[in-house]
């Protein structure tokens, strides 16, 4: 505001005292910077410590925070803002960064951190095996109200069910006296896999078809008619023709980028972390297959936060790779995620590796097109890049020469439930449910019967004991309702309920929707309430599973209402 005076003001900033404006450009200064709170020395100085010397560029936010995470127990505040200084980001955009993931427990700066954490997985092989019970007893057996005990919606180690994690440390069948001395221990760090390290795997005839291509003994043209010719598909889900990606991205401008999608969190699905603890390198060495093939200049793989033996495993591996190289290698980044399943969909993940929300974009652009840090992108699950070696190597025709009941190809089946032994199972594609069961887990348990099953994980629907003998392969399940995703499979018996097991699954849904859009959003938590009755609505429940599949952004919310569809079509008198 301004007053009136008695001699008029001057035109010239000039014609004021020199400290007068000395001052009032100050106080401006100070205004353009003042936005929000304001980091104080001491919190710099603990950022700093943790960060180095910078440059902090913004793709690296998540793992900044995964740094003062595990440095603080949680991320306070006062860090927050120091963060978001050191690294030009304003406060709200760490700060909503930082509530997004389940990983990350934000707190005032006067609230005190757990001084451990445990999760207890709640995943529905877990579930079967006895987590609520688990759950129950936990809290009461430890004693320590600073032992922060919550649930976790899966952390891959179904076949190891229930499971607990202390800290990083993952106990395989967790009882509560097991929880209980790992945490009095201090038993918190994850356990290093035994895998075939670099060495051994060279001696081995590792990283042969890498020099080959590199030097030119073996062509570009050569290795993608192989991939062609086998027939690979993604095995991460979608099924989408391998060969043929790597020539729709070999196509665009220069450069390329690559996203390594490990970011396994569909519930029921553990191949990609069994296969990685056991044979890091063959799957290095069909990145970097690919890599050369289809032009790539830098990598970017993304690691699920709960593998975090698998993430030091890999990260001693990698090294060891760059040190001695076969040839020369493009730009390679260890990316680590921070519990979110939606991130295991591509444009999410490639969201969350630019250190932002895990938000899916809307299409078109494909990533193909238009990814990674706005360059062309060639997205891979695991698994498919596991292979390349060998189907080159051995030829398409040793791939292709697998299959049952008219179908082609290897499958990596992730085995959970009522089974005598879980686990993963590399069988042919086209096995049904029936021989995957009595050739590869020997049987279901004692005193359990073949009741149901899930095919593909928590988005695959799941289908009656009558129904065991269709082949399971991509295409072969969507005219029952279901889909084979990344070929988690749970088994039930007459002990479980198909009702039981779709409602643990819309919870998950509900817990894991990202919450951009409003159909899977909101319908996901309505869902989950209506099932909790006795007797369903089916008609509402229908409309809700309508719109959830027409109008969600992702296959999220697309896929939620399969199994609640599967229950209506076959299990009908559960709820009706």
């Amino acid at each position: 505001m301004f007053c009136m005076t008695s001699s008029p003001p001057s035109d010239h900033a000039s014609t004021r005292p020199l400290a007068t404006v000395a001052q009032m450009r100050e106080t401006i200064r100070r205004a353009a910077q003042l936005k929000g709170r304001q980091a104080d020395e001491v919190a710099l100085q603990e950022v700093r410590a943790l960060l180095g010397s910078g440059p902090h560029p913004r793709d690296r936010l998540i793992e900044h925070l995964h740094l003062l995470n595990d440095a603080y127990g949680a991320l306070f505040e006062r860090h927050l803002v120091a963060l978001g200084q050191l690294m030009n980001i304003p406060m709200a955009e760490v700060y909503e960064v930082a509530t997004f993931y389940h990983h990350f427990e934000v707190l005032r700066d006067d609230d005190a951190a757990p001084s451990m954490t445990v999760r207890v997985c709640e995943g529905l092989s877990c579930e079967l095996a006895g987590a609520q019970d688990l759950l129950a007893k936990l809290p009461a057996l430890l004693g320590k109200p600073d032992v922060r005990v919550i649930t976790a919606p899966c952390v891959g180690r179904c076949e190891q069910a229930p499971v607990a994690v202390v800290h990083h440390n993952a106990l395989a069948h967790a009882t509560p006296e097991r929880v209980a001395a790992a945490v009095s221990a201090q038993r918190t760090q994850a356990v290093l896999p035994e895998a075939l390290d670099y060495e051994t795997y060279c001696a081995d005839g590792g990283y042969a078809l890498l020099s080959a291509l590199t030097q030119g003994h073996t062509t570009p043209e050569q290795v993608l008619k192989a991939m062609e010719d086998s027939g690979l598909r993604g095995l991460g889900g979608a099924g989408f023709a391998t060969g043929r990606k790597w020539r729709i991205v070999r196509e665009q401008a220069a450069p390329r980028l690559m996203a390594v999608n490990i970011d396994e969190g569909e519930p029921g699905t553990f191949k990609d972390r069994t296969y990685l603890e056991r044979d890091p390198h063959r799957f290095l060495e069909g990145m970097l297959v690919a890599a050369h093939v289809v032009g790539i200049s830098a990598i970017y793989i993304y690691l699920r936060d709960e593998y975090h033996g698998c993430r030091v495993l890999l990260q001693q591996e990698l090294a060891k790779l760059q040190a001695h190289p076969p040839c020369v290698l493009p730009h390679i980044e260890l990316r680590r995620g921070a519990g979110a399943y939606i991130c295991g969909e591509e444009s999410a993940m490639i969201e969350s590796i630019e250190g932002k929300r895990g938000e899916p974009r809307m299409r078109p652009p494909y990533i193909a097109q238009v990814g990674l840090f706005g360059r062309p992108t060639l997205e891979h699950n695991f698994e498919t890049l596991y292979w390349v070696r060998d189907i080159v190597q051995k030829g398409p025709s040793w791939f292709s020469g697998f299959g049952r009941h008219g179908r082609q190809g290897l499958r990596s089946f992730s085995v959970s439930g009522r089974v005598k032994q879980p686990g993963v199972k590399l069988a042919p594609a086209g096995i049904t449910l029936q021989e995957l069961v009595h050739e590869y887990c020997g049987g279901m348990l004692p005193g359990h019967t073949l009741y149901a099953y899930l095919p593909g994980g928590a988005s695959g629907g799941i289908l009656p004991a009558h129904m065991s003998d269709i082949p399971l392969d991509f295409d072969t399940l969507q005219p029952h309702g279901c889909f084979i995703g990344s070929a988690g499979v749970i088994v039930l018996s007459q002990h479980d309920r198909a009702r039981d097991a779709a409602l643990n699954m819309m919870r998950f849904f509900e817990h894991e929707s990202c919450g951009q859009c409003t159909p899977c959003r909101v319908g996901t938590a309505k869902a989950a309430k209506l099932m909790q009755a006795s007797v369903w609505d089916l008609a509402t429940l229908e409309d809700l599973n309508q719109v959830m599949t027409d109008a969600s952004i992702c296959g999220l919310g697309q896929a939620a209402p399969n199994p609640v569809r599967c229950v209506q079509t076959y299990f009908n008198h559960e709820v009706a």
